[in-house]
């Protein structure tokens, strides 16, 4: 997977995620989780933007662990949804499946960068 469409995989998963987010009916639970799940998604997305446009391995390397960070987070935030039952949205699943993938994907490539010293 290149760059590119990694860009494109990060921005769409975040848009999903805004969209799943954007069709909870009111209530403070739901507000709260909408609020945690848009914040983390989209971090995932412009973090990755930013870790592209690092200037050294080292800097890489941090700017990816927060990718990381914030993809694990955004998977928590979905399964937590899931396990309350607060969303009927069909593509919950595939979000979820999407951020086991994509947190594959930048723990891989954290690694990889550790290990071409």
């Amino acid at each position: 997977m290149n760059e590119d469409n990694l860009k494109k995989r990060t921005k769409d998963f975040a848009h999903r995620c805004v969209k799943l987010s954007l069709s909870f009916s009111a209530s403070i639970l739901k507000n709260h989780l909408a609020k945690q799940l848009i914040r983390s998604s989209t971090s995932v997305a412009a973090n990755y933007r930013s870790a592209c446009l690092a200037q050294s391995r080292a800097s890489f390397i941090a700017k990816i662990s927060i990718v990381l960070e914030e993809i694990d987070e955004s998977a928590f935030w979905l399964e937590f949804i899931k396990d309350e039952k607060l969303s009927k949205n069909e593509s919950l699943s595939s979000l979820i499946d999407e951020a086991n993938e994509l947190k594959a994907i930048f723990y891989a490539s954290r690694k990889t960068a550790r290990s071409n010293k």
